[in-house]
């Protein structure tokens, strides 16, 4: 590392900080014209939580069943598994016998996770 003489920072962190200073004040800089330039009416409509329209009802630190959780975690296994189909769909020309066997282990593995979670009552929502 190089440091100049009587400098507070090694010459090569100078564009980290130059750059830092810059996201800081572009931050700032648009914070501060969208406070100036926006119009302020508050309403008590627009001050409820959410402006979903309807009141909320109950506390908001409720505690909810985890089995929202873990059906939340099969949506995302599950978007993930078409998320890797779509390019294998792209290229399967080219990838041939070997390609379409990778996927129907990839699929028999999602498989099993999925009768697994359906055995262990993760499914259900009684």
């Amino acid at each position: 590392m190089t440091q100049a003489p009587g400098t507070l920072f090694p010459l090569e962190y100078w564009p980290v900080v130059i750059y830092l200073a810059v996201a800081i004040a572009f931050g700032v800089l648009t914070i501060s014209i969208g406070i100036l330039l926006r119009p302020s009416r508050p309403d008590p409509s627009k001050l409820s939580p959410y402006e979903c329209g309807c009141p909320p009802v109950g506390d908001a630190r409720e505690q909810f069943s985890v089995r929202f959780y873990i059906i939340a975690m099969l949506f995302v296994l599950f978007d993930l598994e078409a998320v890797f189909m779509y390019p294998w769909a792209i290229t399967f020309n080219r990838l041939g016998l070997y390609g379409f066997i990778e996927m129907l282990v990839f699929i028999a593995i999602l498989l099993v996770g999925y009768f697994y979670a359906w055995k262990r009552g993760a499914l259900e929502w009684d």
